[in-house]
């Protein structure tokens, strides 16, 4: 498979490096305002390939897509200090919408895949974007909770001592402070987490969970704090998203994607566990969640949905 990627700073690079170490695509491009950049990070990329995966990796502009299956948007800015939410959201939504029409009118079939900031809000309006050139809606996703559900099992799996890998359980809701963590659902080898804990014979009382809410709650900002940017930990989460789409794996990832509902907030886009195969987003997993979870939930919704209200007011103006 071809995979475009958009703007090639840390993410997007680590992504296209992601990409070929999993041997997941055919072709890669790079596609960047600052062509040197692109093209540098092209070149080093494809020093690796010997070693790894055959693949071809190289920088373009917008029409060197053509082809592509998937297209990831990395590309927007930081928030600088003294800017609000609002004025962040805006510069990055005046970015997705001079990008996304470039994109499909070369690919016109792609699935894309948003990790611009703030990325619910982002999606949200990518999928309405692209819906004005005819995309449906499932083929439009953000890389939502991928890697803060990666961080919980991570966390998880260290502190009860066994492989993260066979850690089940699911970060949903906004990507960012009001996330939700589904400890009610959490399993481990079929084993619910309790009992799980109970047969290894560690404790699991309320301040150890405490504890890995705070961590996956709040991890950029100590990875920021010590090194400028987070981009390992969600350049993995985007290769694991192109190889669902990819192999048509058909795997539950808490990708963020436009619902006509949840927890009772209409018109909103949510992480929510979805099914994620060849033809894009497939269908969200109903989660049998405690009642405080559910609330969270809402919450969560709630605040996703008016930021949302806030871009389109910020519009109407």
């Amino acid at each position: 498979m071809k995979v475009g990627i958009v703007g090639s700073g840390f993410v997007g690079a680590t992504a296209a490096y992601a990409l070929v170490m999993r041997g997941i695509a055919t072709d890669i491009v790079l596609v960047d305002m600052n062509m040197k950049r692109a093209q540098a990070e092209a070149a080093d990329i494809l020093h690796a390939v010997p070693f790894v995966h055959p693949v071809e990796v190289s920088a373009g502009d917008y029409a060197n897509l053509a082809g592509a299956g998937v297209v990831i948007i990395t590309a927007g800015v930081a928030q600088k200090p003294g800017e609000t939410r609002l004025q962040l959201m805006e510069r990055n939504a005046a970015i997705l919408k001079q990008i996304i029409p470039q994109v499909l009118d070369h690919a016109p079939e792609t699935i894309l895949i948003i990790t611009t900031n703030p990325v619910d809000v982002m999606t949200h309006l990518a999928a309405q974007i692209a819906a004005q050139h005819g995309v449906p809606v499932n083929r439009v996703m953000g890389s939502g909770t991928t890697l803060d559900t990666a961080r919980f099992r991570a966390l998880l799996g260290t502190y009860l001592s066994v492989d993260s890998q066979h850690v089940h359980g699911y970060v949903i809701g906004e990507h960012g402070d009001s996330e939700v963590l589904t400890w009610s659902i959490v399993d481990i080898g079929g084993l619910a987490l309790e009992d799980f804990a109970h047969l290894r014979g560690v404790a699991l009382d309320d301040a150890v969970r405490a504890a890995i809410d705070h961590e996956v709650r709040y991890a950029a900002y100590s990875i920021i704090e010590g090194k400028g940017a987070t981009y390992y930990g969600v350049g993995a989460a985007l290769a694991r998203i192109v190889d669902a789409i990819a192999h048509d794996h058909r795997a539950i990832l808490t990708i963020c994607a436009p619902m006509p509902e949840v927890a009772g907030v209409r018109d909103v886009t949510v992480s929510l566990p979805h099914m994620v195969g060849g033809s894009g987003v497939m269908e969200a997993l109903p989660l049998k969640l405690s009642a405080r979870e559910t609330s969270a939930l809402r919450n969560s919704a709630q605040t996703i949905r008016a930021a949302i209200n806030e871009l389109e007011q910020s519009y109407a103006e």
